[in-house]
């Protein structure tokens, strides 16, 4: 009586529908192993955004992509006086951009802006805010984020040391536009793995008639 295949034997299978599954899993190993590594070195997660708006004009553009670094990582953050003061630029201009939870909702999409500043808990108060925490702004924007009204949060707050995913390294323009359209480039990715694979079965099964064919002929 024969055994049963095991699993690496099915996949190792030249079974249409095995070899597409086999694609499948290379390719999402390959995203696994790219995200660990992103993560080690970055130290925390996401280790890469996109640029959704214009806020961050010219320094940074719509479709840019972002490497994002725990915020004391390769230096200590440092808000924009502080950068001035010890004469240190990032993304064109004066203090880190760091990425943030708005009002520390996690549900709702980062904010990349530039820390101008840090305020104590009174003096936000006496501001009329709820708490203490840094200052931003996008450097194309007229004013800063605090104290204005933002749809997906309502009032915004200074941004607490918990609610700072990180601080950007470096961008690479246009690279981007994939994450901000990732289902799209999945679709993509899955027609091209299907359609391939019709095409090579089209071409051995064309190899296999041609075989045949020259089989008859020596007949």
């Amino acid at each position: 009586m024969s055994s049963k295949p095991s699993l690496l034997e099915k996949l190792k299978s030249d079974d249409p529908k095995i070899s597409l599954v086999r694609d499948i899993l290379s390719v999402i190993i390959i995203v696994a192993v790219i995200g660990a590594v992103l993560f080690g070195v970055s130290g925390t997660w996401p280790a890469i955004v996109a640029v959704e708006s214009g806020s961050m004009v010219p320094n940074m553009n719509v479709g840019d992509l972002i490497f994002v670094v725990e915020e004391n990582r390769f230096g200590p953050l440092m808000t924009s006086l502080e950068a001035q003061a010890a004469n240190v630029t990032s993304f064109g201009g004066y203090g880190d951009v760091i990425i943030y939870q708005p009002n520390g909702n996690s549900q709702v999409t980062p904010i990349i802006h530039r820390a101008l500043g840090e305020i104590n808990e009174s003096t936000a108060l006496e501001a009329g805010l709820a708490n203490g925490g840094y200052i931003t702004k996008g450097d194309h924007n007229p004013t800063i984020d605090q104290g204005n009204i933002f749809t997906s949060v309502g009032m915004m707050q200074p941004v607490k040391d918990e609610w700072v995913v990180g601080k950007a390294l470096f961008a690479i323009p246009l690279v981007g536009y994939l994450p901000l359209h990732i289902w799209e480039f999945a679709v993509v990715v899955i027609i091209i793995l299907i359609a391939w694979e019709l095409y090579s079965r089209r071409k051995e099964k064309a190899k296999e008639d041609a075989k045949k064919s020259q089989k008859k002929g020596k007949k």
